[in-house]
This record gives C-alpha cells, structure tokens and sequence, in this order.
C-alpha cells in the first residue's frame, strides 16, 4: 500500500513538467497564430504584391498591375466578411496595398508600390527595438492581450518580460536585416527584380521571427490571467455584500432591549 506522505518521485515530476512544458507551449503557438494570422494571414500578406509583380513582369503596366493587386485585397476582405471571420489582418492588407497604389500612382513610379510597406518594416524594427530599450517591448504590448495577461508581465511577472524582450529584439534585428538587403535594391534595381525579392522576403523572416517568439515564450513563466483575477475578485465582492445584507436582515429580526425577568 502506498503512504500518501511518499514524496513525489522524480519521474513523477518530470511527468508533470513535460506535461505543464507541452500545455505551455500549445497556448503560445495558438496565441501567436490569433495575434499574426497564421497560415490564412500570410498568404492575404503575400497575395498582392505577387499579383501586382506577376502583372508589372508581365506587361510594364503600373495602372494595371496596381488596380489588380488593390482587387485582390477587397475580395480577401469581402471573403472574410461574408464568413465573419475577423478582418484585422486582411484590412491591414489592404490599406498597405492601397498606399502603395497611391504613392506609385502619384510618382508614376512603379517602385514607389513598395516604399510605403519598406518605409513601414524600418519603422516597426525600430519601434521593436526603442520600446524594448525602454523597458516596455513592443511584442509584450501586442500579445498581453492575447494571453489574457495585459500589462501583468512588467511588474508582476520578470521571467515573461524577460522574454518579450529577447522576442522583441528578434524581431527588430530581422526587420532591420530585411531593410538591409531591400532599400539598397530600391535604388539600384529594376521594379521587377524589387517586387520578386520582397515577396520572396515577405514569409521566411516573419517564421524565424515566430519561431523565435515562440521558443522564448514556451521557455518562460506562464502567463497571468488577469481577467480570471478580476472575475474572481468581482465573484469574492459579490459573496462579501451579500453576507454582509444577509447578517444585517438577522440583525434587524433580533428583538432589541433588555431581557425582563418574572419576579416571584
């Protein structure tokens, strides 16, 4: 018969580990999936500017190839709108691409298609890197949310925000790296040649920006669910007031004065 005083055993707590590691980093992969798009994200991501390159390669026609990659993004949109699915991503695509037509539209310049999502990637490695600086990553901003854990992770929990901001200068250093090889080719290279290298740019970066996020993440303290404290603190008040109006309706049934006692 096994005493319940038996210390747990070693394989007993690595179980638990294993199990707690595998839990951990299940949550990660989803919340970053919710907060990036995943799979559907990417492809809305890189649809139209592939379709705008494919065109311009094609036949040299900006008007064309810009009306085409702006269609692309309302029809990804409309699609998420008729299935409800949520349009952050795909909006986000579309006001990149509508930019883009807009600046090549009034340059007449097929490049300037691509300089406002440059001008954008040089500006996040930046923010990802000054925010991280001062001690606010940018990353912990965007996923706090996600994981139900808000700003919980400045004060309260060292060991997460440790790790946005390992994630955060990931990101920003990749960023910064991808700005490297593409202003360079904005002066010196043709549209066409600028178009194929961005969209070949556009997903291997973002995946070892992930990838990192996630192994940083999954490696450090669960999250705090700060909602599931102020569920928990409003459930506790609720229980408290109706105590404190239950013992105030006996008191108020408990005949008041001195007791008077029958003389013989």
């Amino acid at each position: 018969m096994t005493s319940p005083d038996k210390p747990t055993s070693d394989k007993d707590r690595t179980t638990r580990s294993d199990h707690h590691e595998a839990v951990t980093k299940a949550v990660t992969e989803a919340a970053l999936s919710e907060a990036f798009g995943g799979v559907r994200g990417m492809v809305e991501t890189v649809l139209p500017g592939l379709l705008f390159v494919t065109i311009f390669t094609i036949n040299k026609d900006l008007h064309l190839s810009a009306i085409a990659a702006l269609a692309v993004s309302l029809v990804l949109v409309a699609v998420r709108l008729i299935r409800k699915d949520t349009v952050k991503h795909a909006f986000s695509g579309v006001f990149g691409v509508a930019f883009g037509v807009v600046f090549a539209m009034m340059t007449g310049n097929a490049k300037d298609f691509y300089l406002p999502g440059m001008l954008y990637t040089l500006g996040l490695a930046l923010a990802y890197l000054i925010t991280t600086l001062f001690g606010v990553p940018l990353l912990g901003l965007i996923l706090g949310p996600v994981f139900k854990e808000n700003l919980s992770w400045r004060t309260r929990n060292p060991g997460r925000k440790k790790a946005y901001a390992k994630a955060s200068y990931a990101w920003g250093l990749i960023l910064l790296a991808k700005c490297a090889i593409l202003f360079p080719l904005y002066w010196w290279a043709d549209t066409a040649q600028l178009g194929w290298v961005l969209v070949a740019l556009k997903i291997p970066p973002f995946l070892l920006a992930v990838y990192l996020t996630w192994i940083f993440l999954a490696k450090a303290p669960p999250p705090i669910d700060v909602f599931a404290e102020m569920e928990a603190q409003e459930q506790a008040e609720k229980e408290q007031a109706e105590k404190e109006r239950a013992e105030k309706a006996r008191a108020a049934q408990t005949p008041s004065g001195a007791t008077h006692h029958q003389e013989f």
